[in-house]
Order: C-alpha cells, then structure tokens, then sequence
C-alpha cells in the first residue's frame, strides 16, 4: 500500500505534465520501488512493490543490501501519517458494500459481509468487485472470505493464489485433523495465528510450524510452555470463541440507498436523490414509533472518494421534508468546494444513525403547551445545519447549587427528546417559592472590599472596579453550603441582594463562616440584577 500510495501521486502527476514523462526510465511502474524508514539508526526496508519482491527484496532488509541486489533500485521515505490517511479513505471507500468496516492494523480493512453478499451475486462476486474497485484506484489487493476474522485475515495473507474466498468453518468438538477440518486452514503456518515474533520462533524451534502441528497435540504442554496466547488465537481461528470488529462508523439504526449508472454531477442531483430516501426511511421510523435525531448522508464519488454529510436535530423527527432542509442547509454551508462532486457520485447512502422514541400526534384541535417550542427547535436546527451542530449551544440544568456550576452549555441538538405538557401546579408553585437570580451571572464572582457595621453582618458600602457603591437597601442572607460528598476546601456562601443609592441592583455573598470556618469573611459581587 505505501507504493502503491506513490505510484498514484506519480500518475497524477504524469497527467498534469506531459505524457511522455509516463515513459522516462524512473517512473515508479518500469523499477522497483521500496520505501525506507530508519530502525535503530541504520536504514532499513519498510515497504516494497511487486517488482522489488521479485528480485528478492524483503521488508526490514538493510537498505545497502537492497541497492546492491539492484543499483537502479527507487527508495522513497516511508510517511507513517499519510499512510494510514490513505488506509482511512479506503476504509471509508469500503462502507459503499457494508456500513461494518473496520481497519486492520496499518495495512488491513475488514468488512462484515453478513447479509449483504447476496446484494452482489453471492461471495466470491463480491470479493471480485471489492478487489477490482482498489485496482482501478490503483491498489493492490489480497483478500479473502471466511466466517471469522481471524480466519479471513489469515488467508488473506497466507494462502496463494492470494485471493482466496473459504467455506464455512464449523467449530470443531475436539482437537483431531479430521471431522470437516480444511486442509487449506491446517496448512497455514503458524504466523497465521498473529502471535508474538518470539513465540512463532520458539515454536518452529520445537516442530511446530503449521496450524495443523497444534491440532494434533495436547494443550496442556503447548499452553504450559508458550502460553494462553497460540490455542486462544486458534479458537479464533475455528470458529470456537466468538469474536467481533471494532467498526469506524456506528452502523445506522435504518439505513436507504441509491445507485447510479453515471456519477451525479449537480448539487441538485444529490438533494433529488435525498428526497426519496428520507421518505422510505420516515415511512420506516414511523412503523417503530421512533423519530430521528442524527441522520448522515454519505456520498461516493466515483474515483473513491467519500463525502459525509452530518445534521441533528433538536426534537426527534419524521418528516422528509424538514431532514431535506437541513441537508440542503448543510450543502449550502460547506458549499461547492467543499462538496466537490468531482466525477459523480455513483452511490448515495442516508442513515439513521441515532433515533428516539416519537410517539403520534395530532396538529390543530388542542392547543400547543409550549407555542414557541416547535420554532425555537427548527431555528436551532438550521443554524446547527449551517454553523455545525456544536456551535449552536443551550443552557441546562446541572446537578449542583453552586450558581457558577449550576448551568451549563451543550449543543442544542443533543438535548433529550421533551413531552410537552403543561406546567403542573406543584411546579409553579416552586418556581414562585424560588429565590431569584441576577440577569447577569459572573463566569467567576469578582472580589470587593467592603465596609460594615459588625463583622459578621452585611456591608454598609463595598468597592467594586475602583468604584464605591454606597448600599440604601440589602436582602438576606441565603445562604448555600459546600456540597458535603465532595471532597474540597469550599466554603460556606451568604448571598445578599443589594441596591446602591443610585438604583443599581447586585448580587453579593460572604464567603465563610465568622469563627466557624475562617477568621477573616471574603466578600465577592457574583452578578447583577436587571
């Protein structure tokens, strides 16, 4: 893959000049080529192509020995970043057959093909297109099927040919070679296994070199001397334990799609093309009583590359129209360049990725409790489509009562999905008995110098921002205690609403107990009342 990487800026870079410089003698295609990293302060082969393998050349080879099998030989730096940046975009090119793709160490990409190889004529058809998409790309390819990841990367790496589509693998019920066992699988050496370098070369010191070496031996020997490791990894391989990938992307809870003969070129294409796929996909969440909360729509282009386009919403939802808007806000903000339709998209995909319960409801007739609540959620839906979703910010309650920390802000499309009713009694009568807060809250309450009759009593005057503030009437105190299952230094607050000689309206409070918690009270203005 990292040749493969270079070779593909070569071409662009040959259909950028002129087409003769295609044939010059150094163009990566008519020599081998080989990329280098430096081991231990000595140079040393990281990655080779095909005509490199041939004459011999091998990955960790010194690079002295590489030029002297053959002078004429490319060597090009190994670029770890941009390496695994080209294997990301595969990875992301992979999900037009499977929204399950996981990467594979620094060269590797699995896909679940459970349930979707028939979409593509059954298995091996499909290991067909997945291998001729990455060669018209420009990628080499080795790849296999079989019903476990551990077995698939094996073959894939080990078997020659080196495209090579297994049967099932029925778990076994005891260690003999025989009872359905497949040869090809008891062939593999045991570096198939993925184990430790030591322990392969350990075990070939002691006659086991093959898969099938372990299965015709006991475990109790094999385990006591080389660990857990070689039998875990072979009931991996088997079918025997279960196993799993870790995929790139969450797998969307309702998932449409669209394939195109031609690439789609025009922005207004892929918002057509949308249309109808929100509509199956509501008509779905309308079936489970569920409304979408954060939809994806992902683009293929046809030279591989892969577009992602992300909206949330404020309230669960399933209206086609409404989820339109928002793309269609979304593709306005990041614009042409930024869609950039290249040669077509021959795939789109929109996913549900998150859903929430929405239970029916009827418009018109009753009343809406909360009127400004439908509005107030479309806007922070549009703006979230057009500024990106953690830009557009409310407040929330937090599970404190110190003031600072009793509020804060989150995306306004990640909000829990509201029922609307009206305010019960009880709760109005709460919020009448609530003591009030200033309109504007200090980030962090400002330190005064004040002046009062007893020591423990409120201020007379205080001096806040080098301006005396004379007070004419002062209301107290509140007080809010340190929360006690924290384990801090915070003290004791008496909060007071005060107001100066001239109408201006504050929030103070003392900080600390007189002779109980300090010998000296600190007094701070915390905010400001309307």
């Amino acid at each position: 893959m990292p040749t493969d990487r270079l070779k593909r800026q070569a071409e662009a870079g040959a259909r950028r000049r002129a087409p003769e410089s295609r044939s010059a003698p150094n163009y990566p295609g008519t020599l081998p080529l080989v990329t280098v990293a430096k081991v231990k302060g000595a140079q040393r082969v990281a990655a080779i192509d095909d005509l490199a393998a041939k004459i011999g050349i091998k990955p960790g080879m010194a690079l002295a020995d590489a030029r002297a099998m053959c002078p004429a030989l490319l060597v090009a730096e190994a670029d770890p970043p941009a390496e695994a940046a080209t294997v990301t975009r595969i990875v992301d090119w992979c999900r037009r057959f499977t929204p399950l793709v996981a990467l594979d160490g620094d060269d590797g990409v699995l896909l679940d093909i459970g349930g979707v190889a028939h979409l593509f004529d059954g298995e091996a058809r499909l290991l067909d297109t997945v291998e001729g998409g990455l060669a018209r790309q420009g990628f080499s390819s080795f790849g296999a099927i079989a019903s476990t990841p551990e077995a698939a990367w094996a073959l894939a790496r080990f078997v020659a040919p080196a495209r090579f589509v297994a049967p099932k693998i029925a778990p076994l019920t005891s260690t003999s070679a025989d009872e359905g066992f497949d040869r090809t699988v008891a062939d593999l050496p045991v570096a198939a296994l993925r184990l430790d370098a030591e322990i392969v070369r350990a075990m070939a010191q002691a006659g086991l070199r093959r898969v099938g070496d372990l299965l015709l031996r006991p475990r109790a020997p094999i385990t006591a001397r080389f660990g857990p490791q070689p039998f875990a990894r072979l009931d991996g391989l088997l079918g025997r334990t279960k196993s799993s990938i870790a995929p790139r992307f969450e797998a969307p809870a309702y998932l449409a799609e669209r394939r195109f003969a031609s690439g789609v070129t025009q922005q207004g294409d892929v918002e057509a093309a949308l249309l109808p796929l929100a509509r199956h996909l509501c008509v779905l969440l309308s079936r489970n009583r569920e409304g979408a909360r954060r939809s994806e729509a992902t683009l293929f282009r046809v030279d591989g590359a892969v577009k992602r386009i992300v909206i949330g919403t404020s309230r669960p939802t399933r209206d086609p129209e409404a989820l339109l808007a928002l793309f269609r806000e979304r593709i306005a903000a990041i614009g042409e360049d930024g869609l950039d339709t290249g040669y077509g998209f021959d795939l789109i995909r929109l996913g549900i990725v998150s859903a929430e319960p929405l239970k029916p409801f009827q418009e018109g007739l009753v009343a809406d409790p909360d009127p400004m609540g439908g509005d107030l959620a479309d806007l922070a839906d549009r703006l979230g489509a057009r500024l990106g979703l953690r830009r557009v910010l409310r407040f929330a309650d937090h599970g404190t009562h110190i003031p600072e920390f009793a509020v804060v802000a989150m995306p306004a499309a990640h909000q829990p999905a509201a029922q609307a009713s009206p305010p019960s009694k009880s709760t109005t009568a709460r919020s009448e008995d609530a003591p009030c807060r200033p309109i504007r809250l200090f980030e962090r309450p400002e330190p005064i110098d004040t002046i009062a009759a007893v020591p423990d009593g409120p201020p007379l005057r205080f001096r806040w921002r080098r301006v005396t503030h004379e007070i004419a009437a002062i209301e107290g105190p509140e007080r809010i205690a340190p929360e006690w299952w924290r384990n801090d230094a915070a003290l004791t607050r008496d909060y007071f609403r005060a107001e100066d000689r001239e109408g201006r309206r504050f929030w103070l409070f003392r900080e600390g107990l007189f002779n109980q918690e300090t010998a000296q009270a600190r007094w701070f203005l915390h905010g400001l009342f309307g």
